[in-house]
């Protein structure tokens, strides 16, 4: 005997039967324009060689993230204090700007995993050092903080360019989102797993840490296959290759919005403990605050590498970045506890697609053979934006509110995009009059 069906399940049955046709008319109409199906996330990770990337990367990110705070805590408690740690952090910062573009050029062909494998082995000697001087003289900590910074520095670049050897191009946009997942996932438990170690163990514990993981990624790199990075290259050099600086300094409107990024990422990091004490509010939730901006950014990632967006990587790019600087000036404006987590939680999860959008745009612009070494000058980029717009908040702090220092953050990353945008159309209109030059 049938069972009579309601009205309410014979809608919901339509309802459904209608999504399952539009997906699959979508799948046809991809299928029909020669667009092959997005890559799932378990397609991409079943992929030969991704999950001992993840593990390369995770060994070689994790020291990274701990060096400025496991710096500081090293020495808190010598003759130099916290003066002394705030010099290191910045001769690593220095080392980082340093090494990334000069190392980075080393990385192509043949070369790219014993220079990656190089560059880990001597940041996991510096972080040793750091960790068993802990009473050596401060010019020796200081470079060796320097090195710290500088001989991993290309790894970056290294592993981004293997990752995205490894997978088709269809899937190239979801591999880069697990890549920015995953680190922010890192600098989001990297402050707190320093604080533990330091505290409960030895104040060289976090360094320690971070040189077996420097030796570790250093040993990994090398059983990474080399898919695709040497047969690109030899690709390239089949034909017309332009010189490797021009090639490189392609990548300028890319390098600019990244500077951008870093200028916001500044602004919201730096900053925030001055704006809850102007407005009363402990200086303690400085620290839950960022990590729900991570702990955003981590989802953002995700839903941003779900599915295929409108727009090329550059229109993304730029779009994402203006409302990731909205949502960053909201902080100095909307009112209380609430309003700065609101604007921090939806600047976080736009950072992701930031970050995703610009690795996919700067692919665009410079050749497969060079990627590696265009990622590690790109890097160095971001660490001059830090360290400037750092230099910037810290002297509109001394002579006016919080509140202005954010809004200054926020116009300056507006402004560097406006640059950057326009470079991107006057590039784009040159590349649309080219052929009708031709006789």
């Amino acid at each position: 005997m049938r069972t009579p069906v309601s009205e309410g399940e014979r809608s919901t049955a339509e309802r459904r039967t209608a999504e399952r046709g539009t997906a699959e008319g979508g799948a046809l109409e991809q299928e029909a324009r020669g667009e092959p199906p997005a890559m799932g996330y378990r397609e991409l990770l079943g992929r030969p060689g991704i999950r001992p990337w993840l593990l390369v990367t995770l060994a070689a990110k994790l020291p990274v993230a701990m060096a400025p705070l496991a710096l500081v805590f090293l020495v808190r408690e010598t003759a130099g204090g916290y003066t002394l740690g705030a010099v290191l952090g910045g001769a690593y910062v220095v080392g980082e700007v340093v090494g990334a573009p000069l190392l980075g050029a080393r990385l192509h062909g043949t070369r790219l995993r014993r220079e990656l494998a190089l560059g880990l082995l001597g940041g996991a000697g510096a972080f040793a050092g750091l960790a068993f001087c802990h009473s050596a003289p401060p010019a020796l900590a200081v470079v060796l903080a320097f090195l710290a910074g500088a001989a991993p520095a290309a790894h970056a670049g290294g592993l981004r360019a293997l990752l995205v050897a490894a997978v088709p191009e269809h899937g190239v946009a979801r591999a880069l989102s697990v890549e920015t997942t995953l680190t922010q996932g890192i600098w989001a438990v990297a402050p707190a797993a320093v604080a533990f170690l330091a505290l409960g163990a030895a104040p060289g514990a976090p360094l320690g840490l971070a040189a077996c993981c420097a030796a570790l990624a250093a040993v990994g790199v090398r059983t990474l296959p080399a898919v695709g990075t040497d047969g690109e290259q030899a690709a390239h050099g089949a034909g017309e290759r332009p010189s490797r600086g021009r090639a490189l300094a392609a990548g300028w409107p890319v390098y600019l919005t990244s500077a951008a990024a870093m200028a916001l990422l500044a602004t919201a990091e730096l900053v925030l403990p001055a704006l809850l004490e102007s407005r009363g509010l402990p200086v303690s939730w400085s620290g839950p605050l960022l990590t729900v901006f991570s702990v955003a950014s981590v989802v953002g990632g995700l839903l941003y590498g779900a599915r295929r967006w409108p727009g090329g990587p550059r229109a993304q790019s730029l779009v994402l970045l203006v409302a990731m600087a909205a949502f960053v000036a909201l902080i100095a404006v909307l009112p209380g506890l609430v309003g700065i987590a609101l604007g921090l939680v939806l600047a976080g999860a736009f950072k992701s697609g930031v970050m995703v959008t610009r690795n996919l745009s700067l692919r665009e612009r410079v050749p497969a053979g060079m990627l590696a070494a265009g990622y590690s000058l790109m890097y160095a980029v971001q660490g001059v934006g830090y360290s400037l717009t750092a230099s910037l908040a810290a002297v509109i702090l001394a002579n006016a509110e919080p509140g202005t220092a954010v809004l200054c953050g926020a116009g300056l990353t507006l402004l560097l995009t406006l640059v950057s945008a326009s470079a991107e159309h006057r590039s784009r209109g040159v590349r649309l009059e080219a052929p009708s030059n031709r006789p």
